[in-house]
């Protein structure tokens, strides 16, 4: 006899809680193998397949393309006969594999208990409740009835996943244990705690809860005229009623950590302007010589982690939980690349130890797939410090912001040709501006220096990294 289990979203690691469905892959009655990806996701670190860890032929799918599922939702639902599933794996909860480098990390899924049909009689005599109906079979409830005209009892288990559905709760106002959730299995969603307090019946906010300030529209105000006892909403900002686009997915990423970047590292810059026309000079040699070509950045990224040996303080990270500087053995280089998808930082691991054919290749393979979006969480985490080329925006400086919880980014700006006293004459020589943000816990300014000028002086005399090798 075939037996249902439930496949939930599992966890994607690195802290993320929440992925978008881009794509299903399977419809309902296909045939799934073992580790057969069945849907494309995209969370706020890349676009993943995840694979189901059953076989058997899909009874249900949960959520259109372009919903948010929290961690733990259910994805899909397979039937597995006993000619399709071997008993081990049926006991196991399936092959683990559900992202690779994560695993289920969940205990094993359990059989999907089996409902009797409405009215049917319990053991216990009594009839049965009609069930649930199935995830987007019906419409939604009305925001109202969901809001406080249809409250939950307001003890037992809240049905929240997501913290930041709690988070956006508590921003609101808005009282969860009052509240039915629109998810599977009564699940409270993000858009159920946003229509509720749009509603202006938001339950548990009362006048002493300031609400944020809200898009205009019918509604937008709250029903004062109902006899609640909610506030009304302060006056909206000019910018409010303005164009407003989600900080969800990369972008969304992206401004956490940077909001926290600059919340807890205390960052400095130095810069320094030098002139880059021998290194050119030597990459054209170099890719004259024939084999694989050299790219700019490589040699960049070579002279960095040269000058990370000599000054490994810049390689590390702080520990303020047991306050402690973290100096680090090995470089995992990041560098930014700007996507259709926002901006994301790839990592080259074992940066240090690649010689500049080595790391020409990564960096082409990591950008190519920066911008088709198939990054994977390992390559998009664990780096130990930044290469910023931002002058291929055609701009000469920035003080880039440090990407945490590393310790210091090298910005490169653009290489364009300048007076420039060389030997004693004026000449045009190609001159490229250097800068160098650092955090300020992890070492002083003399330090910070000298990484920088000696960058620079392997910039202007690459011979100066030949003699450190």
């Amino acid at each position: 006899m075939a037996q249902v289990l439930e496949f939930k979203l599992p966890d994607l690691g690195e802290g993320l809680t929440e992925a978008e469905i881009v794509r299903w892959l399977v419809e309902v009655g296909d045939v799934v193998a073992v580790d057969q990806p069945v849907v494309e996701v995209e969370t706020a670190k890349a676009m993943v397949e995840v694979p189901c860890p059953y076989g058997g032929v899909v009874t249900a799918r949960f959520g259109d393309e372009g919903t948010e599922l929290p961690v733990g939702a259910p994805l899909l639902t397979v039937a597995v006969g006993e000619a399709s599933e071997p008993a081990a794996e049926g006991e196991t909860g399936g092959s683990g594999n559900v992202l690779v480098g994560y695993g289920t990390g969940a205990p094993p899924a359990r059989r999907r208990r089996i409902r009797p049909a409405p009215g049917a009689p319990r053991p216990d005599g009594a009839a049965s409740p009609a069930p649930r109906p199935a995830p987007n079979a019906v419409a939604v409830p009305a925001v109202a009835e969901r809001a406080g005209h249809a409250e939950r009892p307001t003890d037992g288990p809240v049905p929240v996943i997501s913290p930041l559905v709690r988070r956006l709760a508590r921003e609101y106002g808005v009282d969860l244990r009052r509240l039915s959730g629109s998810g599977p299995d009564g699940l409270i969603l993000r858009a159920d705690v946003e229509e509720a307090f749009r509603a202006g019946t938001a339950p548990g906010r009362t006048a002493k809860t300031p609400a944020p300030a809200v898009p205009a529209g019918p509604m937008a105000t709250f029903a004062a005229s109902a006899g609640s006892a909610t506030a009304p909403a302060p006056a909206r900002s000019p910018a409010a009623a303005g164009t407003r686009i989600p900080l969800k997915g990369v972008r969304g990423a992206v401004a956490d950590k940077l909001s926290r970047s600059r919340r807890e590292i205390p960052d400095a810059t130095c810069w320094v302007d030098a002139d880059a026309t021998e290194l050119m000079r030597a990459r054209a040699a170099m890719n004259a010589a024939g084999g694989p070509k050299v790219s700019l950045l490589a040699l960049l990224a070579r002279i960095c982690t040269a000058a990370l040996a000599r000054h490994p303080e810049l390689n590390s990270t702080v520990d303020m939980e047991t306050r402690e500087i973290v100096r680090l053995d090995r470089v995992h280089l990041g560098f930014a690349a700007q996507t259709e998808r926002g901006l994301v930082v790839p990592v080259v691991r074992d940066a240090h130890a690649r010689d500049a054919e080595s790391l020409t290749a990564e960096f082409a393979r990591l950008t190519e797939a920066a911008r088709a979006g198939t990054l994977t969480p390992g390559e998009l985490t664990g780096g130990t410090f930044t290469l910023n080329n931002y002058g291929v925006f055609g701009v000469d400086g920035s003080t880039p912001i440090v990407n945490h919880p590393e310790a210091a980014m090298l910005g490169v700006g653009r290489i364009v040709p300048k007076p420039w006293v060389h030997e004693g004459e004026l000449a045009v020589r190609q001159v490229v501006q250097l800068s160098l943000t650092f955090d300020h816990r992890v070492c002083d300014g003399g330090t910070a220096g000298g990484f920088l000028r000696y960058v620079a002086d392997c910039v202007e005399q690459p011979a100066v990294l030949l003699r450190t090798l």
